[in-house]
């Protein structure tokens, strides 16, 4: 093994092992890892364009004309298998039950997509300052092909040539850094990432590796095989050294000279002894080494399984869009094109860390399968050119009879075995109902059941509440995640955490009690209560019968629907095109009257409380209307919805307090409360808590040996 190969390797053990001993103290080499992907990043654009306008502006016009037509075929069929596959790979992860807190990227919808903008650059400059990969590939395939005539074009070559090699030599002093980044990367990696995540990782390793194995030893050399008569024995018997290397070092590069000599074999195997076709792989193999190869558009296959990872849709509507923008990101390195492709389909920009992770496995399979791929374009490039191909019509139905066999048997076996390895019970569901306060309190009663009526309040309830020495607060039982009773049955709650705020603020003790929807009004006007705190929107009914306070939360209409209607809900438009539909929403006039008029033709059914919906599994109920942000608690104990935001536009629905109408003091005073609790980062602290699911201080540390082994720290 090369000695680079070894300090990566121990490397890679040696992170592992730290991250394996420290757990979540590994989390500060964070800052590493980040520092050498950006290093990594840096050069690659900048050589890209270099690269390509170098390699395609030195060849001469017949040479391009070679590489324009039949070789471009040639490579245009591989590519075409290569995305195939590419979206073949997801069919083989198998179903698991998952479900996440709200996420602003179900309401923050990215910018429409521009495909002009996207691949027509109207400022290179610019499109290389913004990392735009597609724009830059064109402009520099155009340029280069614009020198191929170009008289003086050495002069311009002479110089793209020096700023390759510069180039090149900052790449390789950062390749040098290697080991350490990949330590980091590798030590943060198995110090915070959960054993289903590790479980995962390798459901995408595993099929890697066996889809890179398929096509390298079967699908390119039974192409070859099938269309030029040349038998499978002979294509490994002349590569196989120059296979073996290419696996073995990791890199394709050194091995050009040997691919190119295996071609020439091969080719000559198939033409009359005195024709000039095996002489053609000489110029066709260097030619294509500019063009992206299968394994690098297989690679890109990441992208689905980072989806997949994280729960993030990419539909079947978004393939082609993939497909287009795969192919042309695929001319720049992987390690820009990944994470251009995660932030175009909105997918977490953090998955890129065990892209880089699984690749130190995957990056051998795959050098292999990239020198198969060169080998079948030089060989079927020059036999097209010369005219030797030789398509048997027996041989090419046999050949595609295996393939799509054993490419079915390989992802239904691996998606089975992998249901079956790698199943693991669901406990998001616990997440939630562990969750608890951020702020404790003495003396606070919680009622489940309405208390003795109480005494009416005639005069100013602030004054009231300071004399009664406790703050009365309205709740709605089950108001996920703005009110809810947890595992341990306490009352708690986004709006409950502010109650606690509120009753700490006025020095005064806290009571709960439970209020319904239909009396709420009926209940602040006799007294029973202070103020209701349960995320209840502002409709018009409420307003008239109660003094509202300041809004505090915007919230997003949205549905909650079964994982597998998530493309029927999608959009307004085809929502209303569905000639039946029944939607459950809360029985709040004003939901139920909005949505009339939203989706007119469907019956819309009020429920009291749409967990008998969920536990019911109706099938006769085709989704549920919900707020996102609470519709997303819901998915976390019902796992088979998920929330959709139709499109486009979104419509918000305001949070408020209501308050007994003749109390404008004390609504006064709660609207200069909200807005200090606005200013001082108080919402936006318990919304990340209560809503996105964000530091939960009490999540305990994962395992590791420095604290469950040695418990040398708590």
């Amino acid at each position: 093994m090369p000695s680079s190969s070894r300090r990566i390797l121990v490397a890679l053990v040696s992170g592992i092992a730290l991250g394996i001993f420290l757990g979540d103290l590994v989390a500060p080499l964070h800052w590493v890892a980040e520092a050498y992907i950006k290093l990594l990043q840096m050069t690659v654009l900048p050589y890209v364009t270099v690269s390509i306008i170098g390699g395609l502006g030195r060849l001469r016009l017949g040479e391009a004309r070679v590489l324009g037509t039949r070789t471009v075929a040639v490579l245009a069929t591989l590519w075409g298998l290569a995305i195939l596959f590419m979206f073949l790979i997801p069919l083989a992860f198998p179903s698991t039950q998952n479900a996440s807190f709200f996420s602003t990227t179900l309401v923050e919808k990215p910018p429409p997509f521009d495909f002009i903008d996207l691949y027509i650059p109207s400022n290179p400059f610019r499109s290389l300052a913004d990392n735009i990969v597609p724009a830059v590939v064109l402009f520099s395939v155009l340029l280069g092909i614009a020198l191929i005539t170009v008289e003086r074009k050495h002069v311009v070559l002479d110089v793209l040539q020096v700023c390759g090699e510069a180039l090149a030599r900052v790449a390789r002093m950062i390749i040098r850094l290697t080991p350490y980044g990949l330590f980091a990367i590798a030590a943060t990696a198995a110090g915070t990432m959960t054993v289903d995540q590790f479980g995962r990782l390798q459901i995408y390793i595993v099929i890697y590796v066996l889809v890179t194995l398929l096509i390298a030893l079967w699908v390119l050399p039974g192409l070859i095989a099938a269309l030029t008569q040349i038998p499978m024995r002979t294509v490994f018997a002349a590569s196989h050294n120059a296979l073996l290397t290419a696996f073995a070092a990791g890199d394709l590069f050194i091995v050009l000279p040997g691919l190119i000599d295996a071609c020439r074999t091969l080719v000559a195997e198939r033409a009359s002894a005195d024709s000039e076709a095996s002489r053609l792989p000489d110029v066709i193999v260097p030619a294509s080494f500019n063009f992206p190869h299968t394994a690098k558009l297989v690679s890109l296959s990441f992208v689905l399984f980072a989806a997949w990872f994280s729960d993030a849709a990419i539909r079947w509507s978004d393939y082609p869009r993939l497909a287009v923008t795969a192919f042309l990101v695929s001319f720049g390195s992987l390690n820009i094109s990944v994470p251009f492709l995660l932030d175009l389909f909105r997918i977490p920009a953090d998955t890129f860390q065990l892209f880089l992770a699984s690749a130190v496995i995957n990056a051998h399979f795959g050098t292999l399968l990239a020198a198969m791929h060169t080998l079948a374009v030089g060989v079927l490039g020059a036999c097209a050119t010369a005219g030797l191909l030789h398509i048997r019509r027996r041989a090419l139905v046999r050949y595609l009879a295996v393939t799509i066999a054993l490419t079915a048997g390989l992802v239904v076996g691996a998606r089975v075995v992998f249901a079956y390895a790698f199943e693991s019970p669901y406990t998001k569901d616990q997440v939630l109902r562990q969750m608890h306060l951020l702020q404790q309190a003495d003396d606070v009663v919680v009622h489940r059941s309405r208390p003795a009526q109480s005494p009416a309040v005639d005069g100013d309830v602030l004054e009231t509440i300071r004399a009664r020495g406790r703050l009365r607060v309205g709740y709605v039982s089950n108001a996920l995640p703005f009110a809810f009773f947890n595992q341990r049955g306490d009352l708690v709650g986004y709006d409950i955490e502010l109650a606690y705020q509120l009753a700490s603020e006025l020095r005064v003790d806290l009571e709960f009690v439970p209020v319904g929807r239909e009396q709420l009004t009926d209940d602040l006007a006799r007294g029973y209560c202070d103020i209701v705190m349960s995320g209840l929107p502002v409709t018009t009914d409420l307003a008239g019968g109660a003094l509202l306070s300041n809004s505090y939360l915007d919230e997003t209409l949205a549905f909650v629907v079964p994982d597998s209607a998530r493309d029927q809900f999608a959009t307004w438009e085809a929502i209303r095109s569905r000639p039946s539909i029944t939607i459950a929403v809360p029985d709040v006039p004003y939901y139920v009257e909005k949505l009339r008029s939203l989706v007119p033709n469907a019956t819309i059914r009020p429920v009291d409380d749409v967990t008998t919906v969920f536990e019911s599994a109706s099938t006769d109920v085709d989704g549920v209307a919900l707020p996102a942000e609470r519709g997303s608690a819901w998915t976390l104990i019902y796992p088979a919805y998920s929330v959709v935001v139709p499109e486009p536009g979104t419509l918000k629905v305001p949070l408020a307090y209501p308050i007994a109408r003749r109390d404008h003091r004390f609504g006064e005073f709660v609207n200069a409360w909200i807005e200090l609790k606005r200013k001082d980062g108080t919402l936006d602290a318990l919304f990340r808590y209560w809503i996105l699911g964000q530091d939960r201080g009490g999540r305990r540390p994962r395992w590791s040996i420095i604290r469950d082994v040695l418990h040398w720290v708590r």
